[in-house]
């Protein structure tokens, strides 16, 4: 199972943000759209960072409210671990695992294709397993 699945299902839509924007406005679609991180964004599209509910909890822990005023730039994740649409879903998981996030873009030529979660990606490997167990009784039985 790829990551193309993943998104064939899920969808491809990504919530994206720029540098300049605040964190204040950032936390806003975090809350609004009910997602855990925001892929930050350069005027040609390309990946400037990752924003977490995390790391804005840590920017505001550090410096109090006076931190959502300042731009997410401040606080987003410089260097983003990104995968592609053939990477296999043991190997994303795997990625996430190691480097302890819950989120990962998706790139093609530079470009965000879409983003996974560890949902996304714990949902898949469930469903595996429950075909795998069905096949396996099929197989038994017959």
């Amino acid at each position: 199972m790829t990551v193309a699945s993943i998104l064939a299902r899920k969808g491809s839509k990504v919530i994206s943000g720029r540098p300049e924007d605040k964190l204040e406005d950032i936390a806003k679609i975090l809350a609004e759209k009910r997602i855990g991180a925001i892929i930050i964004v350069n005027p040609d599209e390309s990946v400037a960072g990752i924003v977490s509910e995390r790391d804005i909890v840590r920017q505001i822990a550090g410096q109090g409210a006076a931190a959502l005023s300042l731009p997410v730039s401040n606080c987003m994740t410089r260097k983003v671990i990104t995968c592609t649409e053939e990477d296999t879903v043991e190997r994303v998981m795997g990625l996430m695992s190691t480097n302890k996030f819950r989120h990962l873009p998706v790139v093609a030529d530079g470009k965000v294709q879409g983003i996974i979660s560890i949902g996304d990606v714990v949902q898949r490997k469930i469903e595996q397993a429950e075909r795998d167990a069905e096949e396996l009784k099929r197989y038994i039985a017959g």
